[in-house]
């Protein structure tokens, strides 16, 4: 079911308890000189709108947020971006909405690294006034983690930054988008963890291209192996989350 396609008598028939009310988050921001700015939007979209297809009467799909919490990106050009604490208050005003109309059980998907700080902060603010309602917050890729390191051929066996996940998704869903001429290895990133320590540095700081990891590996066949992986995991994590005890 997807929530800007039903009446409000629809969806004030909804039970409240039982029904996934699902908000995907996503990003339009640079993605080095072979992906569209779009990507995270396009991709998020296309996975939930999949595993909403699996779940119809369980899961409402809200439409996509694309506005992400991009600051970390404006160096390299060609992004737009919330800031951190104007999106961690956007999030929890659209969640507050469903909230105080009853809905018990709200899941934000993330299709943004840097959005994953924001969302969990957002979670965090609301659970003291919903404490009796389920708060859950992941992207994609943190559910379907083994899923996705069983396809990438690179060092990196997670989703980066307009990757070789990432490259071979929209090889995938889009591949008139992807500018195969511009394929390179990206692999000289510089990682965000080191010793256990967060190092706070911008894109344009850990990366020469705006983009991480081996997209030069990517293809779309790899990207309908990943699509595939990665909806049936979800669908997988949501029907159990679905019907998980309320909070007292």
């Amino acid at each position: 079911m997807k929530y800007a396609e039903m009446t409000a008598v629809e969806l004030k028939n909804l039970s409240r308890e039982e029904t996934l009310i699902v908000l995907p988050i996503a990003a339009v921001e640079q993605h080095g000189p072979h992906m569209p700015t779009g990507t995270d939007e396009i991709i998020c979209t296309a996975v939930a709108e999949k595993v909403e297809e699996c779940l119809q009467e369980k899961l409402v799909l809200l439409p996509t947020l694309w506005l992400g919490a991009s600051q970390h990106h404006l160096r390299w050009g060609a992004t737009l971006t919330s800031r951190v604490e104007n999106y961690e208050t956007l999030l929890c005003e659209i969640c507050e909405s469903l909230l105080n109309d009853g809905f018990r059980r709200v899941m934000i998907l993330n299709g943004h690294g840097g959005n994953i700080g924001p969302m969990q902060i957002s979670l965090r603010r609301l659970q003291v006034d919903f404490t009796n309602c389920q708060l859950m917050a992941a992207s994609y890729w943190s559910i379907a983690e083994e899923e996705i390191a069983a396809v990438m051929e690179g060092e990196c066996k997670t989703v980066g930054h307009a990757c070789e996940a990432e490259t071979s998704l929209m090889m995938y869903l889009r591949p008139e988008l992807v500018d195969e001429s511009q394929l390179k290895n990206c692999d000289d990133y510089k990682l965000d963890m080191l010793e256990g320590i967060y190092f706070c540095n911008d894109m344009f700081q850990r990366t020469s291209q705006g983009a991480t990891g081996r997209p030069d590996l990517a293809s779309a066949t790899k990207g309908k192996e990943l699509f595939s992986r990665i909806v049936s995991r979800l669908t997988e994590v949501f029907r159990r989350v679905q019907v998980l005890p309320l909070p007292e």
